[in-house]
């Protein structure tokens, strides 16, 4: 992992292979207009230019970064990874972008940690790569780098980039070595002793009348898992349940998928990592709130013993649901998991999960849609996510949707809906069923789950970890709230 430090030292003195320095609007270039011009650099958002420093810096190489008069948190982080992404061949940075508070040197150090993220797990050695460098430390400016508080905060960053991290890690590996029992385990060894962790395997699902997991996992050859995570402090002042979708792959079942639809099917359980890691990361931080977090693991998979379109399941609640389209799977593990969730009287819920193609549709690929039962409550959830940096937008639950969720001729309610739109609204109002009156949100994480491609900003190709930071600004301001 990268080391960010901090230091009081000037952007002309600082020593590091490369010097990110950011350029506000309405800042005298100094020494370096010249150069600037030449290159081209106006200063328009998200510009970038490298050039070497000469006598203008200690640092070799300068890697210039557009900033606005008044930078956001968000720009910040975004600046800090476009000059690390421009700094490629740096082992060390030195990052000048006049944080004017604690809160700015915070989002910077988030935007060092994520920035610089990569996934090479399955790269072979070629020849010369053990010479390639790799960047290993970042030191922030700062007039407060000798505060307690920006210390903490570049700590805080660290502790919540690691969870975005692992959670992209978990997201990248491919679905043959992540399957439902080594998900449950790679989340049991990353909780260690800062979190208790229980695994229910079929059997206990079956005892415990999971019979949304266990449906949709009973096609494959490798069976589902439930992994129930619990942070409980003494000192906790509110309750809060997570419950995440982790299909480990998602073929579409006996309604399979077209062959290019699955080939990035591995994010399916992008939903279950980002409630596994956020978990982790609360305890961690020391939070004192109450988490339990539910990952509800399976693998959709076709064959002769695969959930049939029209079988009829019962769930967790005892509430029976017909099946008409087992590609939306889903909803059917997150039902036993957010069932779980309410029956353990927690003050509030947050599910997340890669969930449905028409949130796509309706906010596009970079934007999670946030829908629930609480008004009040999806306020707070939208608000975290704005501080946070993560693009969320709220969407409503129609009444409509309850009474085709309940549309069922067979069942008590019908997975499927049986019109092609509104398909995030009626999923929503499905999931609804299950959290009883408690306050609950849902984050449809569809399409920011993943990045099919190239790199921008801090967002790498692959896994991108969204929903986590959301989790832990909304577990934050909870525990502020007392």
């Amino acid at each position: 992992m990268l080391s960010v430090t901090l230091s009081t030292a000037k952007p002309t003195t600082a020593r590091a292979d490369a010097l990110i320095l950011g350029i506000r609007g309405d800042d005298d270039k100094g020494d370096l207009a010249a150069t600037l011009d030449l290159l081209g650099f106006t200063g328009e958002k998200g510009q970038t230019v490298t050039f070497p420093a000469g006598d203008a810096a200690k640092a070799p190489l300068v890697v210039a970064v557009a900033l606005p008069e008044e930078p956001t948190a968000e720009d910040l982080r975004r600046a800090t990874a476009r000059g690390i992404r421009a700094a490629k061949n740096a082992t060390s940075v030195a990052i000048a972008l006049h944080p004017a508070g604690v809160d700015e040197v915070e989002a910077i150090a988030e935007g060092a940690q994520l920035g610089s993220y990569s996934y090479d797990t399955y790269k072979t050695k070629k020849k010369g790569d053990a010479k390639k460098p790799k960047l290993k430390s970042a030191v922030i400016l700062s007039p407060f780098a000798r505060q307690t508080t920006a210390t903490k905060a570049v700590e805080r960053a660290a502790t919540v980039t690691a969870a975005v991290n692992v959670a992209r890690d978990w997201v990248n590996t491919p679905p043959g070595d992540l399957r439902p029992a080594d998900f449950a385990e790679a989340i049991t060894a990353h909780a260690g002793t800062d979190v208790k962790v229980s695994v229910w395997d079929e059997k206990r699902l079956a005892k415990e009348r999971c019979g949304g997991i266990l449906g949709v996992g009973q096609g494959s050859d490798s069976p589902p898992r439930l992994v129930t995570l619990s942070y409980a402090p003494a000192n906790a002042v509110t309750h809060l349940a997570l419950v995440g979708k982790g299909i480990t792959f998602d073929s579409g079942g006996l309604s399979i998928k077209p062959g290019a639809s699955m080939q990035t099917m591995k994010l399916d359980m992008a939903g279950a990592a980002a409630i596994a890691a956020a978990t982790v990361a609360i305890a961690r931080l020391g939070l004192p709130i109450k988490v339990t977090a539910y990952a509800c693991i399976a693998e959709n998979m076709p064959s002769g013993g695969a959930t049939r379109p029209g079988d009829v399941l019962t769930m967790r609640s005892g509430a029976t649901v017909e099946v008409h389209n087992t590609d939306a799977e889903g909803r059917l593990v997150l039902a036993d998991g957010l069932a779980l969730a309410a029956e353990s009287k927690a003050d509030r819920i947050v599910d997340v999960a890669t969930l449905t193609g028409a949130c796509m549709v309706a906010l596009g690929e970079l934007t999670s849609g946030i829908l629930g039962n609480d008004e009040d409550f999806s306020d707070q959830v939208f608000a975290a996510s704005k501080a946070a940096g993560e693009s969320m937008w709220p969407l409503p639950i129609t009444e409509e949707m309850k009474g085709k969720v309940t549309s069922s001729s067979l069942a008590d309610l019908r997975q499927h809906n049986p019109k092609p739109y509104g398909g995030t609204l009626f999923a929503a109002a499905f999931l609804r069923e299950f959290v009883n009156d408690i306050p609950w949100a849902h984050l449809d994480i569809a399409g920011p789950s993943f990045n099919e491609g190239g790199a921008v900003d801090y967002t790498p190709v692959g896994g991108t970890g969204v929903g986590v930071r959301t989790l832990v600004r909304l577990a934050t301001e909870l525990a502020e709230a007392r």
